[in-house]
């Protein structure tokens, strides 16, 4: 069994700051991107950052310059410092780790249960 369990969401003023942590934990082997979507109300679900292990990174264009992710291979975690927090950032974040249940396995997406960001005056 795998877990991916997401934390530090919460509700933060605009312009505030948050960081979410997401870290992978059991049967997971060979990992590889790790990264974060996002899914507002009455919308699709979008990706919003993701890195690979080597640490390259991509940002959706709304959120560069502002979010940054980051990842601790010693500990299969991904981060996601947010910083000058909008309303429109609102949403369900999901984290998701690729990785195999075993070694020689085909790579696939492990997602966490979500947390919930809300940024409001």
């Amino acid at each position: 069994q795998v877990q991916v369990v997401e934390s530090g969401g919460g509700l933060v003023q605009p312009g505030g700051s948050l960081r979410l942590s997401c870290a992978a934990s059991g049967s997971i082997f060979n990992i590889n991107d790790m990264g974060w979507h996002r899914q507002a109300p009455g919308k699709e679900r979008e990706l919003v950052a993701a890195i690979a292990r080597g640490g390259n990174s991509v940002y959706a264009n709304s959120v560069k310059g502002r979010f940054t992710i980051s990842r601790d291979n010693a500990k299969n975690t991904v981060y996601l410092q947010m910083n000058s927090l909008k309303p429109e950032d609102t949403a369900v974040y999901y984290c998701y780790v690729m990785g195999a249940p075993a070694w020689g396995q085909p790579l696939r997406n492990y997602w966490g249960q979500g947390t919930q960001v809300t940024v409001s005056s």
